[in-house]
């Protein structure tokens, strides 16, 4: 008989941890969009980088989105590419140069909570939809200062019994 969806059955904790390229979708979609385009902190104490003087107390804004889209450090940076978090590859991603949730001690509370969440989310769609093109697709891609737009139709069907229901 037809399976009922991706991954069958019920979904635990383990079974969301061992989804390993799911994970690498998850955040590869953060690397191209996310949570939040700029992070800040305060200096603590006056530094000198590259003869440029950073104040003891002034705020310094690391930019995150371009950060993230900066083609030195990710080769075709507007490519959806989840091989970039798998196994083998991830190792070498420098952890300043990936901040969808922050970096260090100040670093978002609920990423662990989100990550779980959205890997459970994915799992749960694919479990009961099937997705394919319409004739109507249309994928437009277009570049804008800090935006990349898509429009994508789709058919959504719900599983039912491994069966699909009638289309909507």
């Amino acid at each position: 008989s037809e399976s009922s969806g991706y991954p069958p059955g019920p979904i635990d904790y383990q079974t969301l941890m061992d989804m390993e390229y799911l994970d690498a979708a998850i955040n590869e979609s953060l690397r191209l969009y996310p949570i939040v385009n700029r992070l800040e902190r305060v200096a603590k104490a006056s530094v000198e980088i590259n003869n440029l003087l950073i104040p003891k107390d002034m705020v310094v804004m690391v930019p995150v989105w371009p950060l993230h889209r900066n083609p030195e450090i990710w080769p075709e940076p507007e490519k959806f590419k989840p091989e970039r978090f798998t196994k083998g590859n991830k190792e070498t991603i420098d952890p300043y140069t990936y901040m969808p949730f922050g970096m260090g001690p100040r670093n978002c509370i609920g990423m662990r909570f989100a990550l779980v969440s959205m890997k459970l989310v994915m799992t749960k769609i694919l479990q009961r939809f099937s997705f394919s093109v319409c004739n109507e697709t249309e994928v437009r891609l277009q570049m804008l200062t800090f935006q990349l737009c898509f429009i994508l139709t789709v058919k959504v069907r719900p599983w039912c019994d491994g069966s699909l229901m009638n289309e909507t």
